[in-house]
Parts: structure tokens; C-alpha cells; sequence
């Protein structure tokens, strides 16, 4: 279980520049601040992950993030309230180019994560600040669901590291709702922790 002192490590080590391994509602993830530029360097060194591939960007709970991006559209709104919080990984449009460090190359887009915590980790819905997020995992090999699972060189060269106990272990489902505004049609990109049934009938009737 994440204590409240725990995750308020947490915020502190994102907002002072560092580079944090925390447990999420399906793998454990690595994250630090989506504006800062050389913490996201460092996370994609620890994870050799190549630096043309954008990350999320999470929040723990959804009105900060709604909050933070209120260009959204209406529709975009309805879609996040029915998808978020939960593992979910969402595509929008980012019109703003906001949080250019996590996007990558192409920032007309932004991905968007929202985790669903239940008791265990509930203590990170007292964090309001973003974090740009990936797997806690050596890119392009398997995620991490124990603490134990976290390859040891991003273990070490993390600047904190929370522990959530056993995870679900399966990744977030990723959605494209980057068209979502204008025509109402979604695409499932990835199909992880929540099944495509299932984004079809929380997106059913609010496009």
C-alpha cells in the first residue's frame, strides 16, 4: 500500500526534476515532470527507449487533467468521462502543444492516462501534478508487474522508488480519439487491461 507520506515523495521528486518508478492500476510505470526536458531524456536513457517515441501523460485523478487542458472539446469531455479513470490510455488532439516532452516529435497529439486507484495506491489521488509516464521496463521487453520485475539498472538509477505490491500486469488499453471531436469515431489501438467491448460501451452515446 502507498502511503500519504509516500506519495508525497512522490510529487516532490517529479516537481524537483527527478525521475520516479510507482506503481499504477496495471504495471508499474516510470515517470517525472512532462515539461522538463532533461528529466525526460533521463527517463528515456534509463529505459533505452528511443527518443522519437512519445510517452503519456498521467494524472491520478481526472479533474486536474480536465482542468489542464481546457481547450478540449465537448464531445472529448464526455469520451474522458466515460473512459477515465482507468487503464485506458487515451490519443487526443493537442492543439497547444502542451507537455512537449512527453509527445515527442509529433506534438499535435498527446496521450493521456488516468489510472482507476483503488485502496491500495489511493494515496496518489492527492497528486495534482502530471507526470509524463511510461512502463517501467527496458523498452520493447516486458513490463513490469512486481516492484521486483523493474530491470535493476532503472531500479538504481531512479531517483525514488514506490512500492504497490503485485500488480494486474497487463498494460493499459490504448484509444485514438484524435478524430473523436469532429466525427464522433474512435479507434482501439492496442487492446490491454480493458477489452474493446468494453471502450465500445462506455463510448456508446456520447459522440
Amino acid at each position: 500500500m502507498v502511503t500519504d507520506a509516500e506519495a508525497e515523495r512522490l510529487r516532490a521528486c517529479v516537481a524537483g526534476g527527478g525521475v520516479a518508478v510507482f506503481p499504477t492500476d496495471t504495471v508499474y510505470g516510470v515517470g517525472c515532470d512532462p515539461d522538463d526536458e532533461r528529466a525526460a531524456r533521463r527517463l528515456y536513457e534509463l529505459k533505452r527507449r528511443p527518443a522519437d517515441r512519445a510517452a503519456a501523460v498521467m494524472f491520478f485523478a481526472l479533474e486536474p487533467a480536465l482542468e489542464a487542458l481546457p481547450e478540449l472539446h465537448e464531445r472529448e469531455r464526455a469520451a474522458l468521462a466515460g473512459l477515465l479513470p482507468g487503464p485506458v490510455t487515451v490519443l487526443l488532439p493537442n492543439p497547444l502543444e502542451r507537455f512537449a516532452a512527453a509527445c515527442g516529435p509529433d506534438r499535435s497529439s498527446l496521450g493521456l492516462r488516468v489510472p482507476l486507484l483503488g485502496h491500495a495506491l489511493g494515496a496518489l489521488a492527492g497528486i495534482e501534478l502530471p507526470l509524463m509516464q511510461s512502463s517501467a521496463n527496458i523498452s520493447g521487453e516486458a513490463d513490469a508487474r512486481r516492484l521486483a520485475d523493474v530491470p535493476r539498472e532503472l531500479f538504481e538509477g531512479a531517483d525514488l522508488t514506490l512500492d504497490g505490491g503485485e500488480l494486474p500486469g497487463t498494460p493499459s488499453t490504448v484509444v485514438d480519439l484524435r478524430l473523436y471531436a469532429r466525427s464522433g469515431a474512435f479507434n482501439v489501438l492496442r487492446e490491454g487491461a480493458l477489452a474493446s467491448a468494453e471502450v465500445a460501451r462506455a463510448l456508446a452515446g456520447r459522440g
